[in-house]
């Protein structure tokens, strides 16, 4: 008798680390199918709806306007716009944020799906990733408007040729964001204060990333407590991106190699680091969580 083809095998995975492509690819339709629930169902019953992605980073660029730049007298470097500026780290700093909030509670917030049927669980973590990207680009699209109109104003700096490096950088943000929520989320399972602490935790972190500031003017302040924080800002693989986003759009700001070969494996490590466990958490967490 000859043996069937079965269309399906379920079977216990061999190896921790296994991103499995071709099953993720067999369930490209629901991956596909959560992107599209996450960006309907974020906004669905609110009465701005998608006006919301816009409002977000312009509010906040005019709090950081009127704080650090008028009431802190914090400069920015060379001719650009305080405003222009900081819509720019916000920017880019918004998509590793939606990313890392959005991957954080994986495994709480979907236990009851989890529990039902079987999937590649880390479609979850990748769907919101990917629908982040419609946001990255709308608010993509507003700076570009706002950039246009400071740059006839003579209030907006000139982008330069690393500005092809810009995929580069969101793949690093994405990395990073996804790596962080899925090794977070793993920890959420058991210990559930994580989940409170992740919000607080992201605002403290945007603090030592450059986002309302630039490096160049916390290395020219004399201030004790500043000197003494700044290697952790420098070396700090968010700063370095924020940096070299506003370097590439702007023309103010720092870019290195060097740097971006540190950041770019900092990121990866965080990735290889969060699939592993997410990997092994999923085993298991359905007893715990």
């Amino acid at each position: 008798m000859k043996q069937q083809d079965w269309l399906y095998e379920i079977k216990p995975k061999g190896k921790l680390f296994d991103l499995n492509l071709r099953e993720i690819w067999r369930y490209r339709d629901l991956l596909v199918l959560f992107v599209k629930r996450d960006i309907v169902t974020v906004y669905k019953q609110t009465i701005l709806g998608p006006l919301w992605f816009v409002i977000q980073p312009l509010f906040t660029s005019v709090i950081f306007t009127l704080v650090f730049n008028g009431f802190g007298s914090i400069d920015t470097p060379g001719d650009v716009n305080p405003f222009l500026f900081n819509l720019a780290g916000i920017t880019i700093w918004n998509y590793f944020k939606e990313c890392l909030t959005g991957t954080s509670d994986t495994f709480v917030k979907n236990q009851s799906l989890f529990g039902k049927v079987y999937f590649p669980r880390i479609i979850m973590p990748m769907s919101v990733t990917v629908s982040n990207l419609l946001k990255l680009g709308i608010q993509l699209f507003i700076f570009i408007l706002f950039y246009l109109i400071f740059y006839f104003k003579g209030q907006a700096g000139i982008p330069n040729i690393y500005l092809l490096l810009s995929p580069l950088y969101v793949l690093i943000m994405a990395m990073m964001g996804l790596g962080l929520g899925m090794i977070i989320s793993s920890m959420t399972t058991k210990y559930r204060d994580l989940t409170v602490l992740v919000g607080f935790g992201v605002q403290l972190l945007m603090y030592v990333s450059a986002v309302p500031y630039a490096l160049s003017e916390i290395i020219k302040s004399e201030s004790d407590w500043v000197q003494s924080a700044l290697p952790f800002v420098i070396f700090n693989p968010l700063s370095q991106v924020i940096e070299g986003f506003r370097f590439m759009t702007l023309g103010s700001g720092a870019f290195s190699w060097g740097f971006l070969a540190y950041t770019f494996t900092i990121s990866l490590l965080l990735f290889l680091i969060g699939t592993l466990i997410f990997n092994k958490t999923e085993k298991t967490f359905i007893d715990t969580v």
